[in-house]
């Protein structure tokens, strides 16, 4: 068993919390049951390490029977090792070390998709990781985050998708323009989601979700520029029927891709 919090071994794994390791190491964090059962299942081979503490496994004993079925090793560790390693203040018994795994933007147009989520300039993790989550729920065959967006393998992304960033395709770092300029040479349609667009719900009684579609979801606070506008075929909003000032974008991201994959299947 691992037992000393300040061990270089521990120290590495730490160190993953911060980009400058991970982008040294290819690999990154992480943390908490469903992601270890996630990756266990769907990804065994990009698993470096694996953590966890002897309670932890009593509670999750079918994490122990999947690394033994992957042929993983699972190293326990006391709860202060644990603590050391885990960004988050309350971590759930498991710690993990994957290699990182982006997939080309080429290589998810070149796969004749029909819904696509590209984030442009989204920088706040929690949005990220939950537009990912939503996108691999609503069936969308990949999702790309742009250059200026946040850093997919940031352990607030990893936690936020719940073990989605293992079930479908996701692309970093390319440019918005490349991006579209694939999206439409694959003949998807380019839609944005903009508060100053049309109304999404008169989009879709027109029938115009139901063609194939590169959904793009800008900037938190800025949304999407005039110049990123000027690169789409149509610019949509979510109409708000109450009170609320706005919408969070992973929310308006989550009914924006669910009604082009209901239109895609109706």
């Amino acid at each position: 068993m691992l037992e000393n919090p300040r061990s270089p071994r521990v120290r590495a794994v730490a160190k993953l919390s911060g980009k400058p390791a991970r982008t040294d190491t290819g690999t990154f964090l992480l943390e908490g049951p469903q992601a270890v059962r996630e990756a266990l299942t769907w990804r065994p081979e990009l698993l470096v390490e694996v953590f966890a503490t002897p309670t932890a496994v009593e509670r999750h004993p079918e994490i122990a029977d999947l690394a033994s079925a992957a042929d993983v090793e699972l190293e326990f560790v006391a709860e202060a090792v644990l603590d050391a390693m885990a960004d988050t203040v309350t971590p759930q018994g498991f710690v993990a070390v994957c290699e990182q795994f982006p997939t080309s933007a080429r290589a998810i147009f070149a796969d004749g998709p029909r819904l696509i989520a590209i984030l442009e300039e989204v920088r706040d993790p929690g949005n990220a990781g939950t537009i990912i989550r939503a996108a691999d729920a609503a069936g969308v065959d990949g999702v790309v985050l742009t250059g200026r967006s946040v850093d997919l393998y940031n352990p607030k992304v990893v936690r936020a998708t719940t073990g989605s960033l293992f079930h479908l395709p996701v692309a970093i770092g390319v440019d918005l323009a490349t991006t579209v300029g694939r999206a439409r040479e694959a003949g998807l349609q380019v839609l944005g989601a903009d508060i100053k667009g049309s109304d999404l719900l008169a989009a879709r009684q027109e029938g115009a979700l139901a063609a194939p579609t590169a959904w793009v979801f800008g900037n938190e606070a800025r949304g999407l520029d005039d110049a990123d506008l000027a690169l789409l075929d149509r610019s949509l909003a979510v109409p708000i029927y109450g009170s609320a000032e706005s919408m969070n974008l992973a929310t308006a991201a989550s009914v924006c891709l669910y009604e082009s994959a209901f239109a895609l299947r109706g």
